[in-house]
């Protein structure tokens, strides 16, 4: 496949974010083979006409086409994150953050880190665990687990330091923050 027939865009978050993206291009008459996380695979080659209209409509959307080679590669490292903590189970992990984002994404951790942090202003490590808290904030919401289930469910330890790290990250204890019923949740592309 020729990198022309790929789009790749910012802020798609979630399966309604590929759900739209989706519909908005086969309104537009282009046909997506494949939607996924921050990237889109197409049949044909976009015409010009075309390619603007799928500008405007992302960002009618709140997406955002990107182009250049760097903030491509920070979205895949965002989605890769983003994928794995809220749509994988990771009570069973088995592995270090830095090789799974090195697998997904193809590029040695390191370089991907320095690039990550200058361009995003915060390590991989600090955005790992901003997502982990809003996973954790989305299940207390849900009120189906206990704290000791959601730590084990997001990859904690233990119920310590699953709460230590959100009063360092939220400035609230899970407790504070179940009592304020999700008010202080984020959208994860503002995350």
């Amino acid at each position: 496949m020729k990198e022309t027939d790929i789009i790749y865009i910012k802020n798609m978050v979630c399966n309604r974010c590929i759900k739209v993206v989706r519909e908005e291009l086969e309104r537009l008459g282009v046909t997506p083979l494949s939607v996924t996380l921050g990237e889109v695979h197409l049949l044909n080659v976009p015409n010009e006409e075309q390619l603007v209209g799928i500008r405007n409509s992302l960002a009618k959307n709140g997406f955002e086409q990107i182009d250049t080679a760097n903030t491509i590669m920070i979205e895949k490292i965002k989605t890769s994150i983003i994928e794995l903590i809220h749509y994988t189970d990771n009570s069973e992990r088995q592995f270090k953050y830095s090789d799974y984002i090195q697998k997904e994404v193809g590029r040695d951790y390191h370089s991907l880190s320095a690039l990550f942090s200058s361009v995003e202003g915060i390590t991989i490590e600090k955005y790992i665990i901003l997502q982990k808290t809003e996973r954790v904030k989305e299940l207390m919401v849900y009120g189906e687990l206990s704290l000791s289930e959601i730590a084990y469910q997001t990859g904690y330890s233990s119920v310590a330091h699953l709460s230590n790290q959100f009063k360092k990250t939220t400035g609230l204890t899970p407790t504070h923050f179940k009592t304020l019923r999700g008010e202080k949740r984020k959208p994860l592309d503002k995350v």
